[in-house]
């Protein structure tokens, strides 16, 4: 038990947005049926999400052997039953861990990491959810082409340099290229520290774009 507790990580962000994510999460997930967490990280936010829908199985993944081992460490520390183990999944792939999830929710991987992997989860949401199936995104984006705050401009530069191909992204430009796999967008969230709930909803491919 102590390795595993070793390897737990921490993350402040985490904690502070954890309880404004799982309200909107309440509002627009399933309440039963398994939900796909992409890119968990250190598994604070599965651990809360789980016990906020003690009704659905959760289930955690990250293409981070890291992350896979602080989130089982964190269900092993909090308990959570219906927390199941963590996966590794890369979004790129054209096969995923899971055949179907009722839900997909994606915080805060975005715009640390490349275009192409916003692409790929937007074609396993596509793939795996039902119709009318939500997935659900959280982190900053710009709106119109804007950055919506000065400290999300810095934080976008920030990025860059780290990464040329990392960056706050257009929602727009997201928008567009969900809507192109039948994941319309449904509903924008402004959240704390300049970030947004964004969601869309699978919908029949008929009714999907080709631009």
């Amino acid at each position: 038990m102590s390795d595993l507790a070793d390897q737990k990580r921490y993350s402040p962000a985490c904690e502070r947005n954890k309880d404004a994510i799982l309200e909107v999460l309440q509002d627009v997930m399933p309440a039963s049926g398994t939900i796909l967490e992409i890119a968990c990280g250190p598994g604070q936010h599965a651990v809360h999400f789980a016990a906020g829908f003690p009704d659905v199985q959760w289930q955690p993944s990250d293409i981070d052997p890291t992350s896979i081992a602080s989130t089982l460490a964190w269900r092993a520390e909090t308990g959570v039953p219906n927390l199941l183990d963590p996966v590794i999944l890369d979004a790129t792939a054209t096969e995923w861990p899971l055949e179907r999830a009722d839900g997909i929710i994606c915080c805060n991987m975005i715009h640390i990491s490349p275009w192409e992997v916003t692409l790929g989860l937007l074609d396993g949401a596509a793939r795996i959810l039902p119709e009318n199936g939500i997935l659900y995104t959280y982190g900053p984006y710009k709106v119109g082409g804007k950055h919506t705050a000065p400290s999300n401009e810095a934080f976008d530069q920030s990025l860059r340099s780290q990464n040329p191909s990392w960056g706050v992204r257009n929602l727009d430009d997201v928008a567009l290229e969900a809507r192109r796999r039948g994941l319309h967008l449904i509903k924008t969230i402004k959240m704390p520290a300049n970030n947004f709930s964004v969601i869309y909803k699978k919908t029949p491919m008929v009714d999907a774009i080709d631009v």
